[in-house]
C-alpha cells in the first residue's frame, strides 16, 4: 500500500506544464530548473557549494540534515552561476583554503535530469582522499545497485572500526559496494519498487587523473540509515598504490530516470568542450595508442594499462589481443600488459595530439619445468577458500568457509582447500602434500605469488625438515585490506630457492607461514593474500 501511494503522489505531483530552463538567483542559492518534462530541479549553495535540494518529478530526494558535496563539505567557497547558449546551467564553485584548492563544477543541461560534474584539483585535500558524495533520502532510495545489501549498514553494530557491522547476522560495509577502476561505469540507489533511479555515471576518462590503475576499487554505495550515499570517489588512501594525481577529475554524472540503469551517458559529455571547464582537453586534443598484445595464456583477460604522474588510462584488448587506447592526454607513459591482473610486460610510449601511435607488447617467454602449481598467475586469489565471498563479506562471516590451517594434498584435492589469505594467527600454516616419482637432482624453486599484504606479512616456507629463509618485509601499505574487501596490493612474488636434496621420492610436505612483527585483532592479524603457488625446477 505505501509504494502505492508513493507511486500516486509521484504522479501527482508532476505539473502537466514545462517550466522554463534558467537559474533562478537568491541570496542563499542559485536554483537551476532543467525546464524537462521529468520536472527536474536542482539548488546550490551560494556560500560553500553544497546542493541543498534536488527535486525530481515534484518529490524532494535530498537528504536535508546534511547535504551533497565534495568530501563531508568544502566549508566555504566563491560560487558563481551562468548560462551558456541558452542550453546550460554552469555553477562554478572555487576554493583555496588549507584544506581545498579546487574549482567544483555543476552543469544542468536543458531537457535533462541529470546534474554533470567535474572537479579541478590543485593539490590533494587535506583529508587525504576526494570524492564527491550525494546524500540522498533513505526512504524514497533505499536500495543500492549493483550489489544489493553487502554495503547496507542500516540498524547494524559495529564490529570493526567505524564502518564494519553486523546487520541480522551479516557482516555489511560501505567497502563492500567496490567495484574495480575498469569495470566501473555506473552505481545506482534505487526506490524500493525499482520505480525510479538514481546513479553516478562515469565518462571514459572519468578516472583519468585518480590513482590506482584499473584494478584499484573503492567505495560507491551505503545505505547506513537516515540517508543513503552514492559516490564517487576520486582517490583515496584506500589500499594506495600510487601517489595522488591533479587536475581534472570528471566528468561524471548524478542521472535521476524512470526507465532503468542507464549503461552510459559518454557521447553526453562531448559538450563539456564548449563550457569553459578548466582542464577540460577534448578528444580533439588528445591521442590513442593501438597495438596487439601477445603472450598472455589462453582464457585470461588481456588488460593494457598507460600511466604517467598525471594521466591513468586502461583497455580490454581483445581476444586476439587487439587494442586502441582510450583518447589520451598528450605525454609520455609507461604501458604495461596484464594477465588478469597480473603484469606480463612493461615498456614506453608517447602520445600526441590528434595523433595514432603503434605499440604492440608482448608478454615475456615463461619457460619452466612445472612440477605442480596451485592457482592461477592472473594477479587474484580466484578459486582459493573464500574469495568467492571476500569482496562483499569480513572474514569473520557466518557465510564464510572455515579459514582452517588448511591442507592441500597435489594431485586430489580442491582449489578450496587452500586459503585466500594466510592469518598469522589465525589459520597458520598453510601446508602442502605432494608425491614425486624421483628427487630433484638440482635445486627447485617455490615460487609463492601474494597480491596484497597487511602489517609487513609475507610468507616464509618449510620444505620438509629444511627451513627457508624469511624474506624482507615487503613496501608498506597504510589501510585495511582484506577485512575491507580488498585484495589487491603491489603483488609481490616471493622465489624460495630449495637446496639439492631436501625434495625426496615419494612423499613430501611443504608449510607456509606468515612472518612479520606485531599482531592484532583476530582478522587484522599481519596477513597475506595468494595469488598461486608453484613448484618448478
Amino acid at each position: 500500500m505505501h509504494l502505492f501511494v508513493q507511486s500516486v503522489a509521484l504522479l501527482g505531483c508532476v505539473s502537466s506544464a514545462f517550466a522554463a530552463f534558467g537559474i533562478t538567483t537568491s541570496t542563499a542559492s542559485y536554483a537551476i530548473d532543467a525546464g524537462s518534462a521529468e520536472s527536474f530541479v536542482v539548488t546550490v549553495s551560494r556560500t560553500n557549494c553544497d546542493i541543498t535540494s534536488i527535486k525530481y518529478r515534484g518529490v524532494e530526494y535530498q537528504y536535508q540534515s546534511t547535504k551533497s558535496h565534495i568530501a563531508s563539505g568544502l566549508g566555504s567557497a566563491t560560487v558563481s552561476a551562468t548560462t551558456i547558449n541558452s542550453q546550460y546551467a554552469k555553477i562554478t564553485c572555487v576554493v583555496k583554503s588549507a584544506d581545498f584548492d579546487l574549482t567544483h563544477y555543476y552543469v544542468v543541461k536543458s531537457g535533462d535530469s541529470i546534474v554533470y560534474m567535474a572537479t579541478n584539483t590543485n593539490a590533494q585535500p587535506a583529508i587525504g582522499e576526494l570524492r564527491y558524495i550525494a546524500r540522498l533520502d533513505s526512504a524514497l532510495l533505499p536500495l543500492e545497485y549493483p550489489f544489493g545489501t553487502a554495503s547496507t549498514t542500516v540498524g547494524g553494530t559495529a564490529i570493526e572500526g567505524s564502518d564494519v557491522y553486523l546487520v541480522n547476522g551479516q557482516t555489511r560495509s560501505k567497502f563492500y559496494s567496490s567495484e574495480r577502476f575498469i569495470d566501473d561505469k555506473v552505481q545506482c540507489v534505487t526506490a524500493s519498487d525499482a520505480s525510479i533511479h538514481a546513479c553516478m555515471v562515469l565518462s571514459t576518462p572519468g578516472k583519468e587523473a585518480s590513482s590506482g590503475g584499473p584494478f584499484f576499487r573503492d567505495i560507491n554505495t551505503n545505505n547506513g540509515g537516515a540517508y543513503t550515499s552514492l559516490y564517487n570517489y576520486m582517490n583515496s588512501g584506500h589500499v594506495q598504490t600510487e601517489a595522488y594525481r591533479t587536475g581534472l577529475h570528471g566528468p561524471y554524472a548524478l542521472q535521476f530516470s524512470r526507465s532503468g540503469i542507464p549503461a552510459s551517458v559518454d557521447a553526453n559529455f562531448a559538450f563539456f568542450s564548449d563550457l569553459g571547464i578548466s582542464g577540460y582537453v577534448a578528444d580533439s586534443g588528445r591521442g590513442v595508442v593501438k597495438g596487439t598484445a601477445t603472450g598472455v595464456a589462453s582464457g585470461f583477460q588481456i588488460v593494457v594499462h598507460w600511466y604517467n604522474s598525471a594521466s591513468q588510462y586502461w583497455v580490454y584488448a581483445s581476444s586476439s589481443g587487439a587494442f586502441t587506447s582510450p583518447a589520451m592526454k598528450p605525454g609520455s607513459y609507461t604501458m604495461k600488459l596484464y594477465q588478469g591482473e597480473f603484469q606480463l610486460a612493461s615498456q614506453s610510449v608517447s602520445v600526441s595530439a590528434g595523433g595514432t601511435t603503434t605499440s604492440n607488447i608482448a608478454g615475456a617467454s615463461q619457460s619452466r619445468n612445472t612440477l605442480w602449481k596451485i592457482g592461477d598467475w592472473d594477479g587474484q586469489p580466484k578459486g582459493f577458500r573464500n574469495a568467492d565471498k571476500q569482496l562483499r563479506m569480513h572474514p569473520s562471516d557466518s557465510r564464510m568457509s572455515s579459514w582452517g590451517p588448511l591442507t592441500y594434498t597435489v594431485g586430489s584435492s580442491a582449489l578450496t582447500d587452500f586459503p585466500m589469505a594466510l592469518f598469522k594467527s589465525v589459520n597458520t600454516p598453510a601446508t602442502i602434500k605432494f608425491t614425486l616419482s624421483s628427487a630433484p637432482s638440482g635445486t627447485t624453486t617455490l615460487r609463492i605469488g601474494t597480491t596484497l599484504s597487511f602489517a609487513g606479512a609475507r610468507p616464509v616456507a618449510k620444505v620438509n625438515s629444511w627451513q627457508g629463509a624469511t624474506p624482507a618485509a615487503p613496501t608498506k601499505i597504510d589501510s585495511r585490506g582484506v577485512t575491507r574487501g580488498a585484495y589487491r596490493g603491489f603483488g609481490e612474488v616471493y622465489d624460495v630457492t630449495i637446496p639439492a636434496g631436501t625434495l625426496t621420492s615419494g612423499s613430501n610436505t611443504i608449510t607456509i607461514d606468515v612472518a612479520s612483527g606485531s599482531s592484532g585483532d583476530t582478522y587484522l592479524q599481519p596477513n597475506v593474500i595468494f595469488d598461486a603457488v608453484e613448484l618448478f625446477n
